[in-house]
Order: C-alpha cells, then sequence, then structure tokens
C-alpha cells in the first residue's frame, strides 16, 4: 500500500451559520425566565454590556459625552491609555477591593448594599437529598452497631418515592465484596425491618407498594382512637394484604364473593387508603417547581372588538454598550491586546443586543397570527381551537419554519382564559362531519366532556367513548381514544365504575 501527499484545488458551496446567527436562534428559544438567567450571566461575564439605569435616557449621555468631549486636550489619547495601564495594575494588586468587571470600589466597602448578594442570601438553599435525609435519620436512631453500614447501604438503593429500587438478592449480591460486613440475606431483611421502623414517613424502605401501604395502614390504625373505624382498618388491611390486585383493577364483586365483604364495607375500607401515600419520599423532598412568567400578555380591545398581544412591562432589563469602551475599541493609542480584548465585548454586546430586539419581534409576529387564527378558541374555549401548522405560519411571515418552532419552545401566554402555553395552538387536526376543522387538542377536550358526563355506574368503553364523539361529528378510531385516553390520564372504563 501506497501513501502519497498532494494539494488540490476543490471549487464548492458551503452553508456555514455566524456566531450571530447560532446566538440569535439560542436567544429565541429561551423562555423569558431563561433568557433573565442568559442577560444576568452576560452582564457578569462581559465588560462592554452595562444596564440602562431608570431615568437615564441615551439623549442624555450622548449630550453628556459631547459635552466632556469638548473640554479634553489634545493630549488625552496618552492620557486614557496611561490610566488604563494604571488601573489594570491596580486591579493585580487590589482585586478584592476593586469588583473585576468595573474597577470600581466594591459597594460593600462603600457602605452600600450589594443587589447580587442580597439576591444570593434571599434565594432558598437547595435542601439535602433523600438518601441524605434518611442517613441522618438513621444515625440519629442509633441502631445496633452491626446493623449501621448496611442499613446505610440499603439507603443507597432507595428511590426518589421512598421505595427499595432492587431486590434483598440483588443488594447481596452487589455488596458481597463490600468490606468490614458479614453479609447475608437475614442480615438484610433483619436492617429492613429496622429501617421501616425508625425512618419517618412511614412506609419508607418499602419494598414495593403493597408493604408500603400496609406499613402506613397499620400506623395510621395504631394513632386512631375512634373505635368504630378500627374494624375498617382490618378491612383495608385484609384488602391491600389478600386482594390487592382485584382492587387495582376496581373488582369490587370479585372482592366481595372472596372475602365475604359487602360492597358497603370495601367502600369505606376504599376510602381510608387513600389517607395513604404511594410514594412516601415525596413529602421530604419537595420537587422545584419552576415559576410559569408569560412571555406575552393578551388583552381584549372592547372598543376595536379585537384580542392584541403586548409584551411584558419591565420583564427585561434594558441593555447598552457602555460609551467608555465603545470609545475605547477605537482608540489606537491603548495597547493592542487590550483594545482586541475591548472590541471582541462591544461585539458580543451588540449581537446580544440585536438577538433580544429580534426575539420581541418575532414572538410579536407569530402570536398575532395566532390571535387572528384562534380566535373562536380565545371567545368560546378550548373546544373550538383549529388545527394550525408551523408551516402555514411560516410561509405566512415569510420566515422560515424552524424559526417559528423556535419562537413558541417553552414559551406561555398570559390569555383572558388562563396562562396557556404557545404550543398548544399549533397541532394538526380533522374536518367534522359538519365541514369545521378541529384541531387534536379540541378533540381532547371534547372526549373529556364526554367522559366527565357519563354515567359512572355503568361507564363508557373506548368504543363507545369513538361513537359518542362520532355523534357529535368527531369520527376517530378506538385505538385513538385509547392513545388520547391514556394522555389525559383517565383510565379505563373498569377502574372509572362505582359500585353499589
Amino acid at each position: 500500500m501506497r501513501f502519497e501527499t498532494g494539494q488540490h484545488l476543490r471549487l464548492g458551496q458551503h452553508m456555514k451559520l455566524a456566531p450571530k446567527m447560532i446566538q440569535s436562534m439560542e436567544i429565541l428559544q429561551l423562555p423569558l425566565l431563561a433568557l433573565q438567567e442568559r442577560i444576568d450571566q452576560e452582564l457578569e461575564a462581559n465588560v462592554a454590556l452595562e444596564l440602562v439605569e431608570p431615568g437615564m435616557r441615551e439623549g442624555t449621555q450622548d449630550a453628556k459625552a459631547k459635552s466632556e468631549q469638548g473640554e479634553r486636550k489634545a493630549d488625552k489619547a496618552d492620557e486614557t491609555a496611561e490610566q488604563f495601564e494604571r488601573l489594570r495594575q491596580m486591579e493585580r494588586s487590589y482585586g478584592d477591593i476593586f469588583d473585576s468587571d468595573t474597577g470600581r470600589p466594591s459597594s460593600r466597602l462603600a457602605g452600600e448594599r450589594d443587589k447580587k448578594m442580597d439576591a444570593m442570601a434571599n434565594a432558598p438553599s437547595r435542601g439535602a437529598s433523600l438518601v441524605d435525609q434518611l442517613r441522618q435519620q438513621w444515625s440519629e436512631a442509633e441502631p445496633p452497631e452491626e446493623l449501621l453500614e448496611v442499613g446505610n447501604r440499603i439507603l443507597e438503593y432507595v428511590n426518589d418515592d421512598g421505595l427499595l429500587g432492587a431486590d434483598l438478592p440483588t443488594i447481596l449480591d452487589q455488596s458481597r465484596n463490600l468490606p468490614g460486613v458479614p453479609w447475608s440475606l437475614e442480615l438484610l431483611e433483619r436492617t429492613v425491618l429496622e429501617l421501616q421502623h425508625v425512618l419517618e414517613p412511614v412506609g419508607i424502605a418499602a419494598r414495593n407498594v403493597r408493604e408500603c401501604l400496609l406499613l402506613q395502614i397499620d400506623a395510621l390504625a395504631d394513632a386512631d382512637e375512634d373505635e368504630s373505624k378500627w374494624e375498617t382498618w382490618d378491612d383495608a388491611h385484609a384488602l391491600v394484604r389478600d386482594h390487592f390486585d382485584d382492587l387495582l383493577q376496581n373488582r369490587l364483586p370479585k372482592i366481595r364473593e372472596k372475602s365475604g365483604m359487602s360492597i358497603e364495607r370495601i367502600q369505606l375500607a376504599k376510602a381510608l387508603l387513600k389517607r395513604c401515600n404511594l410514594a412516601p419520599g415525596r413529602e421530604l423532598v419537595s420537587e422545584d417547581v419552576r415559576p410559569i412568567i408569560p412571555d406575552v400578555i393578551v388583552e381584549f380591545d372592547s372598543e376595536n372588538d379585537l384580542y392584541t398581544a403586548r409584551l411584558p412591562g419591565h420583564s427585561l432589563p434594558e441593555l447598552r454598550i457602555s460609551p467608555d469602551y465603545q470609545k475605547m475599541a477605537k482608540d489606537t493609542s491603548v495597547e493592542r491586546s487590550t483594545r482586541d480584548f475591548v472590541s471582541r465585548n462591544v461585539r458580543s454586546a451588540s449581537w446580544l443586543i440585536d438577538a433580544i430586539h429580534q426575539r420581541k419581534q418575532t414572538l410579536l409576529r407569530v402570536v398575532n397570527v395566532v390571535l387572528a387564527r384562534q380566535r373562536e378558541f380565545f371567545d368560546h374555549g378550548p373546544h373550538f381551537l383549529k388545527p394550525l401548522p408551523m408551516v402555514e405560519v411560516a410561509e405566512q411571515l415569510g420566515i422560515h419554519v424552524g424559526t417559528v418552532s423556535r419562537a413558541v419552545a417553552g414559551k406561555w401566554l398570559q390569555t383572558p382564559r388562563g396562562n396557556v402555553e404557545l404550543r398548544k395552538f399549533f397541532s394538526g387536526g380533522l374536518e367534522t362531519a359538519s365541514g369545521e376543522d378541529r384541531s387534536w387538542e379540541a378533540i381532547k377536550a371534547l372526549m373529556r366532556e364526554v367522559v366527565e358526563a357519563e354515567d359512572k355506574k355503568d361507564p363508557l368503553s373506548d368504543a363507545a367513548i369513538s361513537d359518542k364523539l362520532k355523534e357529535r361529528g368527531v369520527t376517530i378510531a378506538r385505538r385513538t381514544v385509547v392513545k388520547y385516553r391514556e394522555q389525559l390520564n383517565i383510565p379505563p372504563a373498569r377502574q372509572r365504575k362505582v359500585h353499589e
């Protein structure tokens, strides 16, 4: 095999995205809350980017700059370079006293409150993980010495719901090589029972949902001082212990035949089971639910009989490029490396400001198309939502469909009908028997209405739901009903039935 090297001339066309275009697409896709965080990061990293303080206007700043420029002497350029070099030396020597971005004295030393430090102090701290909290409880319970390390090992397998994510033989097989403990299945079983006895809330470290419920039923029954409910607690324990699968499938007549309980007794026991928690671990670690901040506010103009869209006021800080750094980037008397650094920051700040402005314009244009097309939704409700492909909106606005997709991603509208996700308005659909277009979201809302109006003693099957929708002009197959029912978290007919 012979290898050769050579030079060849090739002509071709390649499409490459400029950094400015990439940043513009990223800014367009960010929801409002994420964009605010991005701006805060840029303000910290970019020395040329600054906030426009309230009451400050560009015209005032330009006039002030012009008046100061008229008072400068002819040798001002050399003096600026000398001052900049002196400032850089002071930053090296007194980095703790001067802010790293601006070079101004620290607000803490000047006796002023640091807004960023205040925000960090007021922000809630990240809580301890579930395993860390359980290990803390386990150590404070002072278990027997031979169970301490075994318990810590078992707690590593506790999932977010508070249940063991592996069976004991698996834990034993994966722990045999750990030194210091005579691992055995009997030791693990003994430790699990001890964990279930001392850890709170009750049900933690259960091996499955059934065991979790049984632990909670016993604890609730012991704490209940109402003697009239003791027998019902016994029934609840028997239901979970002996008829758990039938209970999940709502097969109450079958439970009645096997247990000899009346339907009334079974219903009373089921009512007590609602006090149990299938995921006790969630009580210790709360989910981090981010608030919904609307990107666009939709209001109804009664005088002109139309819906209008506007951006929320003061949702984003007003940005500008520092005039001092703009001049420094063009000042040839400044050191070349310094001037290049400042120029890069000025260019990056300009791109960010342009991207935010373009995001606002694109978002409003897309929302205005939605308002014109989905007028009946805002007037009458979700049943009147129409199909709206993104391709159609892109063609109407003269932009790429990918731009529309980024513009609606993660965005929310504040409307007279509450907060609505913008992506909800873009979906396919079908034409009803009356010739009216209905989106899939409207069909789901109609299906939920049909299920809520059914006779709970004789709930509708999936085929019957399909027939009911057909009576209203919507023809969809039974398998489509099953898919939408599962998306809406509607259980099947057997589990919706209410037994007498």
